[in-house]
């Protein structure tokens, strides 16, 4: 046994590793893409887009390209000036090599070249040949094209395999008219959990790019399949096309959206904003916000700068329309903004981000200029369009009150439920470990599937509550209405987090809320309800990875020997011709109509066991997808559910 003085002398300059040109990026590469899943896999992708973005936003180009191609590659052009090629005066490595190989190297330091640019301030494109197999850039300049090729490769100097080592120099390849960089990479297996770029997911982020950067065209080519899928996309309106695309399935209070710019300079930094308003008949807001092209999924400053400004604006002038009096009690914030669709952009130079990935800003200049901006630019719209202000100011007046309502309804029941489970007692089958790190919340659909899996579960970290069926349309109810539905108090009540404003992580009694139905129409609606709640009032359940969707089987299969009994499960049509292979000849099938056909032991081992069971995470990929397909699927207008179903749908 080594005594405390022998381990000290383990530790000496040996001991310390020195990680080399890119090997941080491999080491730890969610700290530079966010994870290495099929977020951060089309992270890769938005890095060298938003360097292409960057140079049409600041004059340079009109057109940038993103082809799939078949060996699982993909391929990022645009027709700016391209990334300069010429040899570095101290460095004596060209300007390609340097970006592709060095952190920190771009000229997005550098105002005079950009004022504002999304990219990684000279990160991204050295990050995304980090984690590539290999990685090839082509240049078009001054009449010639160069091309470069990097890989996974032996580096002479530090005698190892380096991640993005160049294995050619820059070199001439032809002639051309043309400007403009060619990146095409290949995601490298041994870091992604997939490597399978989503179509979805990269043509709702083309869209929503195409709506932020007006007159510019986005093109999206898939090579993957035999018949090869092309799309352009262009917005003349900008904003106003966007928030036509986010309130498709809402009903808006006013045709017009609001919409205003403007420019200002605060502590020497300059900053453009451009809003774009409407307010619909929802119960929740929904707002959008952009720095510089990149979503800032998490707000920031800009964000509460623009909610501050303009619920100053709406106040005073709440007072001037004599619509409240100096005595009464005034609106709040999230009262005014009950039913607003918002989207925020901002561009400024020098943006500083919480986090590497961009989703919160935190510059203190853009929540003074959005304050400003959002004060001046609303207080001018209320004074001309003093009707419609009218109505959303009594709106407000209206949520306030139903605000004080439902708060006096919750303190009613805090103290009647008190702190302890017993309001909980029959209603939920409440696990005996206090740790909240491992402890599931399963919500299971109907009484005998609860029963079984009350029967089933583990009772030291999982929770079983049943559902008696399908629970409201959240998205088409009062907020008074869904905080008195007699189930999801029981939900809100476990849970233990409140909802909306009210919401905290710290009180969260489950690190995973599953949700549990058959695998059917009634089962996938039961699902969709759910989340919509879920979206609607919780959604840091979402955002936080706390979601999760148990995947029950379709399908037992099984074959009775003499000596034994197999048993394999599938939990697709697909899968169901491998598992009838894996059996055997003379295998039998059982189709599950239900979770209530299940025994206690087949429902553990297939549904509840976390070594065997399938959990599908559910993540917000795109917040304005989301917020888009909740309100599709759910709201109250009919045709654009309809034009979906039809063009998904299988009948």
């Amino acid at each position: 046994m080594i005594n405390e003085i022998d381990k000290s002398s383990l530790y000496d300059v040996t001991a310390l590793t020195s990680l080399e040109k890119l090997e941080p990026v491999r080491i730890r590469p969610g700290m530079y893409i966010g994870s290495t899943g099929l977020k951060g896999l089309h992270h890769c992708i938005w890095e060298i887009l938003d360097n292409a973005i960057d140079e049409i936003s600041n004059g340079y180009g009109d057109t940038a390209t993103i082809i799939l191609n078949k060996d699982k590659s993909v391929t990022i052009k645009d027709n700016g000036r391209g990334i300069p090629t010429g040899i570095h005066p101290i460095k004596k490595k060209s300007g390609v090599e340097m970006v592709f190989t060095e952190l920190h190297t771009g000229s997005k330091f550098d105002n005079s070249v950009y004022k504002t640019s999304g990219g990684l301030h000279g990160v991204g494109a050295s990050v995304v040949n980090a984690l590539s197999n290999w990685l090839e850039v082509t240049v078009r300049q001054d009449g010639h094209i160069y091309r470069q090729r990097f890989e996974m490769a032996y580096d002479k100097s530090l005698k190892r395999e380096m991640p993005g080592t160049p294995v050619t120099s820059l070199k001439i390849v032809g002639k051309t008219k043309e400007t403009g960089t060619e990146v095409t990479f290949m995601p490298d297996k041994d870091v992604f959990s997939t490597i399978e770029f989503k179509f979805d997911i990269i043509d709702e982020r083309l869209q929503e790019l195409a709506f932020q950067n007006k007159g510019i065209k986005l093109k999206f080519i898939d090579n993957r399949k035999e018949e090869v899928l092309e799309k352009v996309y262009h917005s003349e309106r900008g904003l106003l096309d966007f928030i036509d695309y986010l309130n498709e399935s809402k009903t808006v209070l006013h045709s017009e959206a609001i919409l205003f710019e403007g420019e200002r300079e605060v502590n020497n930094i300059k900053l453009y904003g451009e809003v774009c308003v409407q307010f619909t008949d929802s119960t929740t807001d929904y707002i959008a916000s952009y720095v510089n092209n990149i979503p800032t999924t998490e707000s920031g400053t800009h964000e509460t700068g623009f909610k501050t400004g303009m619920t100053r604006a709406f106040k005073e002038w709440a007072k001037k329309l004599n619509l409240i009096k100096e005595k009464d009690k005034e609106f709040e914030g999230d009262d005014l903004r009950e039913g607003m669709t918002a989207i925020i952009r901002i561009k400024l130079t020098n943006p500083i981000f919480e986090g590497q990935t961009k989703t919160k800003l935190g510059n203190n200049e853009a929540y003074a200029m959005m304050n400003d901006l959002a004060y001046t630019k609303f207080s001018e719209w209320i004074e001309d369009n003093k009707d419609i202000a009218s109505s959303i100011i009594n709106n407000a007046l209206d949520a306030a009150a139903r605000r004080e309502k439902i708060k006096k309804i919750n303190d009613a029941e805090k103290k009647k439920i008190g702190k302890g489970t017993a309001p909980l007692a029959g209603k939920i089958a409440v696990c005996t470990l206090k740790n909240t790190s491992f402890s599931e919340f399963i919500v299971v659909e109907g009484d005998s599937a609860g029963g079984s899996a009350k029967q089933a579960r583990d009772r030291r970290f999982q929770t079983i509550m049943p559902s008696k069926g399908k629970i409201m349309n959240t998205e088409k109810q009062k907020l008074e209405n869904v905080l008195s539905s007699e189930e999801l108090k029981i939900f809100n009540t476990a849970i233990g987090t409140g909802v909306l404003d009210n919401y905290k992580e710290k009180d969260l009694k489950y690190n995973k809320i599953i949700i549990l139905s058959d695998a059917d129409v009634d089962g996938y609606h039961i699902r969709t309800l759910w989340m919509t709640y879920i979206y609607r009032y919780m959604r840091s359940l979402i955002s936080n990875g706390h979601l999760y969707i148990a995947l029950p089987p379709l399908y037992k299969v099984y074959k009775q020997s003499k000596s034994k009994e197999t048993v394999k499960y599938a939990y697709s049509d697909e899968e169901l011709e491998k598992v009838k292979k894996e059996v055997g000849k003379g295998c039998l099938i059982q189709r599950y109509k239900g979770l209530g056909e299940m025994n206690p032991d087949q429902l553990w081992e297939t549904t509840l066991n976390p070594e065997t069971r399938t959990l599908q995470k559910i993540t917000i990929e795109d917040a304005s997808k989301a917020e888009k397909m909740v309100s599709l699927l759910m709201g109250d207008i009919v045709e654009p559910r309809k034009n979906y179903m039809y063009k998904y749908a299988e009948f």
